[in-house]
């Protein structure tokens, strides 16, 4: 089991716990523990043989790192299976309805013994649910709207779809008069790689109190809404055709930084940042950051003001993950994050000779529009039979014509010769080391049988590793995001042995993969793994897609001088594994 895999399942027990009553600490110490488990970069499967290291993780104390064995051992707990027992699977998928808390599960529990989706929708229709606590008209109504909703649509959604999503009604609503500004918020402006649901805010004149409607009509009018939730007197809230949420805020512009601060979240990031207002006498809500005492405005307008009453620095929205940051801000030791405009060169792309649509010389033109200095040409090899791969006579043509292109470009780009090569499952490359001695960048990735065990598949690409001419790993995990989970591997064990062989680890940019997640990332950097930060284009027009890759880099903290690809040509080529 992967960390990600753990933390749901201690997750899954606070919420089984609250809907059996439980002891409101103890269902706080296992919420805690997941989210300790699932940001940390300590690899917690590898790590459950020896206890202090459990313990070393902030939130893990010594009951619950036993609660880890146990979840190592047998891929459950006890507990959890007791109250699923009781209860049934389904309350899980329950709580994933919009609006379902524990607490309301617990008194459909309580009240008819509705222990999935399918029986609150039985319930429904039969007027079961009417009389009950806090089930009136609209309550019922919204339920079973929710439960169409949840049915039609239960599923999230990559970064850049979402993305072109808020870039297109975000703009929509900035055609309003006195709509002035408008942004998004959430989960897609902390950049998570994939996104529930749209959180917009606007402000501006037309967003203040008393003056609302005729905004509120505007945006509830948006060509691309398939259906209308709710709408108040400054929120409307809808589907697209697409099934996202989206909700639109309009807020006062004396309240806006606030409001910014509070939606972009994260929730664990808040409920510190809150904490940490009360000690210093203040509340922090939606609305602005408050006295205790008398309720006057401390700060609201911007989110600057708000983290400087509070004694700490601005930080980016990347970074609003509860990992740190409020410390280091307070602190004033934030790290200077990696831009977009740090890059000097895009070392993984496909071209027409295999799989890609441009020839190399629209790649170098692309690319020098996008301000690069240097990319790679890396087609794939023979395996990828697929995708028309290269073996030994056309991967050697194909460094002649690389750098006859290179010669045309004149300076302006350079461009060096490449591949991507294949792992096969025994470890071993797809072509000849005397084919990749000749190529200035060599990537290695795997890209076939995904169902091997952790143990296989991390001795495969730790052999691969062992080749002298592999220089990168390509998306390491495989993972191909709302498709295809990453394979199993040891990431750890990969990182570690390529820091001691020179070998970077790719951040593959692309946006259905985004391979290596932010957390592996951070595991990266802390094992002195060189990175690498690529669009694996297929498509001139996808080299300008980077910047989604950008903004992982920034999830893990990553600056310039941790990326590889913000160095000149030389010395970017100099960075890499030295050629035998």
């Amino acid at each position: 089991m992967d960390n990600a895999s753990m933390a749901r399942l201690l997750a899954e027990v606070a919420d089984l716990l609250e809907i059996d009553g439980g002891d409101s600490f103890r269902i706080r110490s296992y919420r805690r523990a997941a989210e300790a488990v699932e940001q940390t970069t300590v690899d917690v499967m590898s790590a459950v043989g020896d206890i202090a290291r459990l313990l070393e993780i902030p939130g893990i104390g010594k009951g619950m790192a036993s609660h880890l064995q146990a979840i190592a051992e047998t891929g459950t707990l006890p507990l959890r299976e007791e109250l699923l027992a009781k209860y049934g699977a389904g309350v899980l998928e329950l709580l994933k309805l919009p609006g379902m808390g524990p607490k309301t599960v617990a008194l459909l529990w309580d009240a008819a013994k509705i222990t999935d989706i399918d029986q609150l929708a039985e319930a429904i229709d039969a007027g079961r649910l009417s009389g009950l606590p806090r089930m009136g008209v609209k309550q019922i109504e919204k339920l079973r709207k929710g439960i169409d909703d949840y049915r039609r649509s239960a599923g999230r959604y990559r970064i850049d779809i979402a993305e072109d999503e808020a870039q297109r009604l975000i703009a929509y609503l900035r055609a309003f008069p006195g709509m002035e500004k408008v942004t998004s918020a959430g989960s897609l402006r902390r950049s998570r790689e994939t996104v529930g649901d749209l959180d917009i805010l606007a402000a501006g004149p037309a967003c203040e109190p008393e003056k609302t409607g005729a905004a509120v009509e505007y945006a509830a009018a948006y060509p691309g809404i398939h259906d209308i939730i709710a709408k108040g007197e400054n929120k409307v809230s809808f589907h697209l055709a697409s099934g996202m949420q989206v909700d639109v805020r309009l807020l006062p512009s004396a309240s806006y930084g606030a409001a910014l601060q509070y939606f972009t979240g994260s929730k664990a990031h808040n409920v510190v940042l809150r904490q940490r207002a009360l000690k210093m006498g203040y509340t922090l809500s939606e609305w602005a950051l408050a006295r205790l005492d008398d309720g006057s405005t401390v700060a609201a307008a911007t989110e600057e003001e708000i983290y400087a009453s509070l004694r700490m620095d601005w930080m980016p929205a990347e970074m609003r993950e509860n990992l740190g940051e409020i410390e280091a801000a307070a602190r004033h030791e934030l790290p200077r994050l990696i831009e977009l405009k740090d890059l000097r060169g895009d070392v993984h792309m496909h071209t027409s000779a295999t799989d890609g649509h441009n020839t190399i010389g629209e790649m170098a033109e692309s690319a020098h529009a996008c301000g690069y200095k240097y990319i790679a040409i890396t087609d794939h090899t023979k395996s990828m039979a697929m995708t028309g791969g290269m073996d030994e006579k056309r991967a050697l043509d194909q460094i002649r014509r690389v750098h006859e292109v290179d010669r045309q470009m004149e300076g302006r780009v350079r461009v060096f010769p490449g591949i991507e090569v294949d792992i096969l499952a025994d470890g071993k490359l797809d072509l000849d080391d005397e084919v990749l001695a000749q190529m200035d960048v060599v990537i290695a990735a795997v890209h076939t049988r995904f169902e091997m065990s952790r143990e296989q598949m991390t001795d495969r690409v730790l052999r691969a590793l062992e080749n002298p001419y592999v220089r990168i790993l390509g998306h390491p995990t495989g993972r191909l995001l709302l498709r295809r989970e990453p394979f199993a591997l040891d990431m750890g064990a990969v990182l570690r042995r390529a820091a001691e062989l020179g070998v970077a680890a790719e951040h593959n940019a692309a946006p259905e993969r985004l391979d290596l997640c932010d957390r592996d990332l951070r595991l990266a950097k802390e094992l002195g793994c060189r990175i690498t930060i690529s669009s694996d284009s297929h498509d001139r027009r996808n080299l300008g897609k980077m910047g989604f890759g950008v903004r992982q880099l920034r999830r893990a903290w990553l600056g310039p001088e941790d990326v590889l690809n913000t160095r000149g040509s030389k010395a970017f080529l100099a960075a890499l594994r030295p050629r035998p």
